[in-house]
């Protein structure tokens, strides 16, 4: 017998609105996925054939890149920031929608960025820090963070931030302002592409049944 597919399944914003898609396709985790007390990470699922790994979302990419998980759910933000060339991302879920932007403190709007050369940012993405100011011919110096990024500017470590928005309300309740859209976000469905060749009687109708899911929810 093969051994199980493993699909990586991200912690936090994503997941409520993966699971709904995860049970159209006929895919159910054990109920020890549900407890918020449980330790566990890896879980079974009413598949035999199929289980479930709970990571962050920046570690569903290198699981499934790395061929550690054959298939996973994560956002189109992640997928740019790591480019990894062994990732497939076959559908877009149509979830877990915002976007990635450069916020600072309000005072600082009046300022010219057109005429800057060098700019400090903190942020989680890097890559995509870079390749947006290089666009604009401005090298950014980026200080990584994973979190509490709208500290940053109020406490000196950066003028700017680029980090995920929905509403905004954090960076109004830190005094800062969104003043550009580096890109829309939406979670994808990513697959591992040796598995998808070597595995394909399995990965292909998964994925396909994937993506009429998603036509059926959004027709609806």
């Amino acid at each position: 017998m093969s051994q199980p597919l493993i699909i990586a399944i991200p912690k936090g914003r994503i997941l409520e609105e993966a699971l709904p898609l995860l049970s159209r396709v006929g895919i159910e985790p054990e109920a020890d996925f549900h407890n918020g007390k449980s330790r566990a990470l890896r879980f079974a699922t009413n598949q035999p054939n199929v289980s479930i790994i709970r990571v962050r979302a920046f570690d569903v990419a290198t699981f499934v890149a790395h061929g550690a998980a054959q298939i996973g759910i994560v956002g189109s933000d992640v997928v740019e920031e790591f480019d990894y060339s062994e990732l497939y991302a076959p559908v877009d879920l149509n979830i877990g929608h915002c976007r990635l932007s450069v916020a600072e403190p309000a005072g600082l709007v009046a300022e010219n960025e057109a005429a800057l050369s060098h700019v400090r940012v903190a942020t989680k993405y890097p890559y995509l820090t870079r390749k947006h100011y290089e666009a604009q011919g401005i090298q950014a110096e980026c200080v990584k963070l994973n979190g509490a990024m709208e500290l940053a500017p109020s406490l000196g470590l950066s003028r700017r931030i680029v980090d995920l928005v929905s509403s905004g309300d954090t960076l109004r309740a830190n005094g800062l302002v969104e003043t550009s859209i580096i890109m829309q976000i939406s979670a994808r469905l990513i697959v591992n592409r040796a598995a998808f060749k070597m595995r394909s009687g399995e990965l292909v109708p998964m994925v396909e049944a994937f993506r009429r899911a998603v036509e059926v929810r959004d027709a609806a």
